[in-house]
């Protein structure tokens, strides 16, 4: 299989394609789901203080690894701020502790998850003060070793602007939803103008995407799934993807992206099934 990392803006590599751990919890599930991705291939895991499952992915991890023979640097690991943590202290005190919980000495990602501030409503202008504090704090955590790359999640282009204006470390990575019914344009093409990786999450987006004609004609010329085909969509256009499953099959079939090509006239049809739907959350109203 080629190379199938990205280069950061750091000049730090990172998988394109992690495995996401959104709703994956207690010890067994996920011990047994992080062992089967890495036997898959799967070189990135994506986590957050907000799933509060950290501490079982480092008690997995920690005896996983020497199984499959990997160092520490053979594995992405990503974990994000939650909206509760954000502001001064906060931030970069909940990322020592995500660290610890992980039974790691570094993180190689972390992403400020929200723009705004848990408790504050999304229109009140203290949400900007607070995650430029926790931008701060993650420029700290970069400096004092403790992360090697930091970045955002849901941020619209106007926060992006705006954090610009006092980040003397850029975003490395742009975290957000990003699928065929939602095709973030200008978020694509402000990633691209600086230098920032653009990361999808709900890749796979719901069944009303997954059994489009169009998506379905496209998966059977190439005797592919919906899923393998969106997840190739995204990646083809250097779109990053962190897919989550429990099921060893929906894992090994995720993964199983690498020996096919859509071509130009492919992607161009399913980006025209954008209808700027949120399947998930959505950061608009956050000041």
């Amino acid at each position: 299989m080629a190379d199938t990392r990205v280069v950061l803006n750091s000049g730090i590599r990172m998988p394109i394609f992690g495995l996401g751990t959104w709703k994956l919890n207690g010890t067994t599930q996920i011990y047994e789901v992080i062992s089967d991705a890495l036997e898959l291939g799967y070189r990135s895991i994506d986590t957050a203080q907000f799933y509060e499952n950290e501490e079982d992915i480092g008690k997995a991890l920690k005896e996983l690894m020497p199984k499959y023979k990997l160092e520490r640097k053979d594995v992405f690991i990503t974990s994000k701020l939650s909206p509760k943590n954000q502001g001064k202290g906060s931030a970069y005190e909940s990322c020592v502790q995500s660290i610890a919980q992980l039974q790691l000495d570094y993180l190689d990602l972390f992403l400020i998850h929200w723009p705004g501030k848990q408790k504050l409503k999304p229109e009140d202008e203290q949400n900007r003060h607070f995650r430029m504090e926790s931008w701060l704090d993650l420029e700290k955590l970069v400096k004092d070793g403790l992360v090697k790359n930091i970045g955002v999640s849901n941020y619209y282009v106007r926060h992006l602007d705006d954090m610009m204006t006092y980040a003397t470390i850029p975003p490395a990575v742009l975290q957000v939803e990003y699928h065929p019914h939602l095709v973030q344009t200008d978020l694509f093409e402000w990633c691209q103008r600086q230098n920032v990786h653009l990361q999808a999450y709900r890749s796979i987006g719901i069944d009303e995407l997954q059994t489009d004609p169009t998506l379905l004609q496209i998966a059977k010329t190439h005797s592919k799934t919906a899923s393998q085909v969106l997840l190739k969509w995204a990646v083809q256009q250097g779109i990053g993807v962190i897919p989550k499953s429990s099921s060893h099959e929906h894992l090994e079939e995720n993964f199983n992206i690498w020996n096919f090509t859509l071509s130009e006239e492919e992607i161009k049809s399913l980006s025209q099934l954008h209808k700027g739907v949120h399947y998930c959350w959505d950061p608009v109203k956050v000041a």
